[in-house]
């Protein structure tokens, strides 16, 4: 399941207020998402509440990415049914992107006519905590789109071989490396060079999205412990947990391979 540029391609409109306080999902959090409510634009309240939730969580981790020294920015996925999305709201997520400042120092390494549309979230690497009708999920994602965050892992690749990128990746037990909308799961923790080898022969930046996922199943009538305020203090630390990967392969003045 991918992150759809639809939400960007309309006309932005505001970003609703974070919700204060503790934050869980509720059963209906999840009810709205599923069919055929997630067509139904009477549920646009129930998802506007949980995409406040999302933005509450995105803030928190824009704030812990400063703690990290990283400059990030959130944003969140729109809530009601509409032509671009498919009349469908299957999944909302928060993104957390590079900030205004970083954008503004890419901008001044791709020129202006390649990176005119840098403020488009899913144009960069981002991070995700996102839900769906019967899943929550934490990832890291390079949209085919955000070319120039996969060219710079290309070229890392190129210049420091794989060892470093693989160090990093194993790091994060637990998750998992995908491509695209392919079936081929590259778990995470214990991964082989050769497994890994094999993932880069396929990949090509500006063609596949590279997505870095952990995910936890909640289906009907077993959300219990998605419901649980402790299942969102374990996505932000799941998200935390991708920092040092995000700070490897995105381009920043620290990783900087572009050209």
């Amino acid at each position: 399941m991918t992150a759809s540029r639809s939400t960007d391609s309309a006309k932005p409109e505001p970003e609703p207020r974070p919700q204060t306080g503790e934050i869980a999902f509720t059963e209906g959090d999840f009810h709205a998402l599923g069919d055929p409510l997630s067509r139904d634009t009477q549920f646009d309240d129930a998802r506007l509440a949980t995409r406040r939730k999302l933005g509450a969580l995105g803030k928190q981790l824009v704030a812990r990415g400063k703690q990290a020294e990283l400059a990030l920015d959130s944003r969140t996925s729109i809530h009601h049914p509409r032509p671009f999305n498919g009349m469908v709201v299957r999944r909302l997520w928060t993104y957390v992107m590079r900030a205004k400042s970083e954008k503004s120092r890419l901008r001044k390494v791709l020129g202006r006519d390649l990176a005119k549309d840098l403020d488009a979230a899913f144009r960069n690497a981002y991070l995700c905590l996102a839900i769906e009708g019967d899943a929550l999920e934490v990832s890291l994602r390079i949209h085919s789109d955000a070319w120039f965050d996969g060219q710079n892992l290309t070229k890392r690749l190129a210049a420091e071989g794989r060892g470093p990128f693989l160090e990093q990746l194993n790091q994060l037990s637990g998750f998992t490396l995908r491509m695209h909308d392919w079936k081929g799961r590259w778990e995470l923790g214990e991964l082989g060079d050769d497994r890994l080898e094999e993932f880069l022969g396929y990949y090509e930046a500006g063609t596949h999205r590279l997505v870095v996922e952990r995910r936890w199943p909640a289906p009907a009538g077993a959300r219990q412990a998605a419901c649980d305020p402790g299942a969102v203090t374990e996505m932000l630390g799941e998200a935390e947990r991708l920092f040092p990967l995000y700070r490897f392969l995105a381009w920043s003045e620290e990783s900087s391979f572009l050209f």
